[in-house]
């Protein structure tokens, strides 16, 4: 696994603990919530979690892109759809969207090493 996305996974895995461990009941319905929205539907997962990719390249989230891109990866979405899916994005976002789609991108190459 690449270094990059292991600290990624880490430090998420880490801290979601942390945040879960408070047992506030917003936060843990919240989280239920967001699973549930990505779970299959009329939608399959892979084009929602294509959507959550673009909705958080326009608001500019590199965590929420991270975490996006895996999922992606996982349900096997090509390099020449995520590029698509990175075109949506800047032309939804605009330009100001462009250094995140380099990230991405980095991001990206790294999921193909694991």
């Amino acid at each position: 696994m690449s270094p990059l996305v292991k600290e990624f996974d880490d430090y998420r895995t880490r801290m979601n603990a942390v945040i879960l461990g408070e047992n506030n009941l917003v936060m843990k319905r919240l989280w239920n919530l967001d699973t549930n929205t990505y779970d299959e539907g009329t939608l399959s997962k892979k084009t929602k979690e294509m959507l959550g990719l673009v909705a958080s390249m326009v608001l500019r989230c590199d965590d929420c892109i991270k975490y996006h891109l895996g999922k992606c990866h996982e349900l096997g979405v090509q390099t020449n759809e995520l590029y698509e899916i990175f075109a949506v994005a800047n032309i939804v976002g605009g330009t100001i969207v462009v250094p995140h789609t380099r990230r991405a991108a980095e991001y990206w190459e790294a999921l193909q090493m694991t």
